[in-house]
């Protein structure tokens, strides 16, 4: 051994005299019952690894990166969604919250060593592209990502906006890997969109939970009253990948009258909270609809559990993702900041779905509506296929509004789980307008 006993000694001395400084606090506030001994001889082994890497590495790598790199490691080894943000990490964090990022717009985790796409975010250079929730990136352009912290695959993702960057991706039920190119932009993500299917029957589409998502779906639901008298809402929480635990709260208020939303329970006095409805159902008891998938996580699984457990809707699809734990972002000296799971969080009627998702009311298949295309033999020859027709001179171009209202029903209407769910809508109202009339 090269390092000599002195310097082992003195080095572990060192180590240990900080690990008391900073941990002695935390020690001092255990009970009589958890009050266990300093283990010596792990520390012991973590000062004689770190003079291995000192004398022995191949390259000299500064003190501060590798207790850093401790510092991740002890954390990641926890969970999959505890980690060590640096400084630039936690400024990006906090940034990300308010709705407005660098990148390609998907919520993504590791698993088994490759990224794993939990929800592409809708609008965004990743959705648009075609990225899918449960698919695996197995390389970001020509580097594998075996190997890779989440953290680097994070930063080769990110980039200036306008540059691409190809993503080899295994899809279940697909024999080969696709290789699926994507421009960088900046992301702007609108946490709540609305939509009138048809005459009385509103679209409420919560793409991600940020600060202001509860302000926005109170606005949203504001747009709908005022085209007419609601008889359904559905509310679409597919691929949703979740978000700040207050907004999932104000999603859930925004149409429960009263009782408990949701609460956590941890170790610690401050982990264990609980969130009550404030009087007041914004729809008024207007039927509604929840749509999650195996994209939907976290703040997503708050709301339909929520909604689930009081009976206030239907929720349609497939199970969701299964992220029932309470990250707590703790800021450190340094100005960076640790993000550790503190608590679970349950449903109101005490259900954790930790590894487990929300179980649909009506499970869907995965299909798609599409038109059955005619044979081109059998379509009927018109005026408008010649070519150089002469154009309708009295035709008023449409307005770019009615164009996109007109896209957006189209492509609404060839979803099969929304379809579903309308004709959900539909049923209760029949059902409903027969009790009043007999």
């Amino acid at each position: 051994m090269r390092i000599t006993t002195n310097l082992f000694l003195l080095a572990a001395g060192t180590l240990l005299g900080i690990l008391l400084g900073t941990c002695g606090s935390v020690l001092a506030e255990r009970s009589a019952k958890e009050t266990e001994t300093i283990p010596f001889t792990e520390l012991r082994t973590f000062t004689e690894v770190f003079g291995r890497i000192q004398e022995d590495y191949v390259e000299p790598i500064p003190d501060k990166t590798l207790l850093e790199n401790a510092i991740r490691g002890m954390l990641s080894g926890l969970d999959p969604h505890s980690s060590y943000l640096s400084p630039d990490e936690f400024k990006e964090l906090r940034i990300g919250t308010t709705g407005q990022f660098g990148g390609l717009g998907i919520e993504v985790g590791m698993e088994n060593g490759f990224i794993k796409v939990i929800a592409p975010i809708d609008d965004t250079p990743a959705q648009r592209a075609g990225i899918q929730a449960g698919d695996l990136i197995i390389r970001l352009d020509e580097k594998p990502v075996k190997g890779m912290t989440l953290r680097d695959a994070v930063k080769i993702m990110r980039g200036k906006p306008g540059t691409e960057i190809t993503l080899t991706v295994i899809r279940e039920g697909m024999d080969k890997p696709l290789k699926i190119t994507i421009t960088r932009a900046v992301i702007k993500i609108k946490s709540v969109k609305q939509h009138l299917l048809e005459d009385g029957y509103g679209y409420l589409r919560i793409t991600s939970f940020q600060s202001g998502t509860g302000e926005e779906l109170l606005k949203a639901i504001g747009q709908l009253k005022d085209k007419g008298p609601l008889k359904g809402v559905i509310l679409d929480l597919r691929n949703n990948p979740g978000g700040v635990l207050n907004a999932a709260v104000a999603v859930s208020d925004a149409f429960l009258d009263k009782g408990l939303i949701v609460y956590t329970d941890g170790r610690i006095e401050e982990s264990k909270m609980e969130f009550e409805a404030t009087p007041g159902d914004d729809l008024e008891g207007v039927p509604l609809a929840v749509l999650i998938n195996a994209g939907s996580a976290s703040a997503s699984e708050i709301v339909a559990g929520a909604l689930q457990d009081h009976k206030r809707a239907i929720l349609m699809g497939q199970k969701s993702f299964g992220k029932g734990s309470v990250q707590t972002i703790l800021p450190l000296s340094n100005d960076g900041a640790v993000k550790m799971t503190t608590a679970r969080y349950y449903t109101p009627s005490g259900r954790s779905i930790q590894a487990e998702g929300i179980i649909p009311d009506i499970v869907l298949g995965a299909v798609r509506l599409e038109k059955v295309a005619e044979a081109e033999e059998f379509k009927p020859l018109t005026e408008a296929d010649l070519s150089r027709h002469l154009e309708n001179g009295q035709q008023e171009p449409e307005s770019n509004a009615d164009n996109q209202e007109e896209m957006e029903n189209e492509a609404l209407l060839k979803d099969y789980h929304l379809h579903e769910a309308l004709n959900v809508l539909k049923a209760i109202n029949i059902v409903e307008y027969s009790s009043v009339t007999e």
